[in-house]
């Protein structure tokens, strides 16, 4: 059960609509995520904004890595279920590097150290220690990398908290429980 309204698209706020509707046509529907979190329009644009400027950071593949490990951390099903669909079929990472990456690692060694560094962050809550700093230097990430890391990790955590407090209906399919991976 939702616990926030999923807005029909003539109940969108005109400040939302040009963003849903952008969203709407790249995906081919809209989805329950976004029909809700465009309530309001300060948030949703500026997560809009956010997730358009990291979407040039680092690879895809690294990118939904992350996302699968920090949402995996949140306990976040809905954004795994998301974030499982867009590895699968954007990044086209296998099925066990997408499990791997809900365990916080990847086979490449250069995006295991990100996506371990990025859990790092979010167990941490920021508080990292200097070898894990040294250890994803020592991958080859520059400064500006690991402030993108970092950034992702912090987008991708309001999109976990927001779908973990308003619990929208899951319209990706559906992937095994964190306990079962």
């Amino acid at each position: 059960m939702t616990r926030t309204t999923v807005l029909t698209p003539e109940q969108v706020p005109a400040a939302s609509k040009e963003t849903l509707d952008a969203f709407t046509r790249n995906i081919g529907f809209t989805p329950n995520m976004m029909a809700a979190f465009a309530q309001s329009p300060i948030a949703f644009n500026a997560w809009a904004a956010l997730l358009g400027s990291l979407s040039k950071a680092l690879d895809v593949r690294t990118r939904d890595s992350i996302g699968l490990a920090v949402s995996e951390v949140n306990g976040c099903n809905y954004c795994l279920t998301v974030h499982s669909f867009t590895a699968e079929h954007m990044a086209k990472l296998p099925a066990d590097e997408i499990i791997l990456a809900r365990r916080g690692h990847a086979n490449d060694p250069k995006r295991d150290a990100a996506v371990q560094f990025a859990r790092r962050v979010i167990e941490t809550r920021g508080q990292v220690s200097d070898a894990d700093l040294k250890a994803v230097r020592d991958a080859g990430f520059t400064e500006a990398n690991i402030i993108e890391i970092v950034a992702l990790v912090a987008m991708y955590t309001l999109t976990n908290l927001f779908n973990n407090v308003f619990d929208p209906d899951k319209d990706f399919p559906a992937v095994a429980p964190a306990g079962a991976i």
